[in-house]
């Protein structure tokens, strides 16, 4: 699996106007630790379908969402929620390390049956 890359001429489309939580790799192909987090980004962007999307954006063939951005090293890494930044990071990290920069943000997880048993169950009365 590999990211969904975003451009600036899609980045308000992909991300600003998302429903749900967008993780944006600001990366560049020379960039050794981009290229080191890549697989992690892949992991979480699996892992974490139902509760974020992750997308990359190339710097160097897109610099004018970078530079609104004030993207100045890579990998930057920046959790957009409702078309605005939520919490931004920069360099290459371990997976639990990025979930726990991100967790605070997103939306908190129901386990399949949980789920199934509250949309069945509906709301109780007291």
């Amino acid at each position: 699996m590999s990211l969904t890359a975003t451009t600036d001429a899609t980045f308000t489309a992909d991300v600003l106007d998302s429903p749900v939580p967008v993780l944006v790799d600001f990366t560049a192909s020379w960039c050794p630790p981009c290229v080191m987090i890549a697989p992690v980004l892949d992991r979480i962007a699996a892992d974490e379908a139902e509760r974020l999307r992750v997308v990359s954006l190339d710097v160097d063939v897109h610099p004018a969402t970078a530079a609104k951005y004030q993207v100045m090293g890579m990998p930057t890494l920046a959790l957009f929620i409702d078309g605005e930044v939520a919490v931004r990071f920069m360099g290459a990290k371990p997976r639990a390390a990025i979930m726990a920069l991100l967790e605070p943000h997103l939306p908190v997880a129901q386990p399949v049956a949980q789920a199934a048993a509250g949309a069945v169950g509906g709301a109780r009365s007291t």
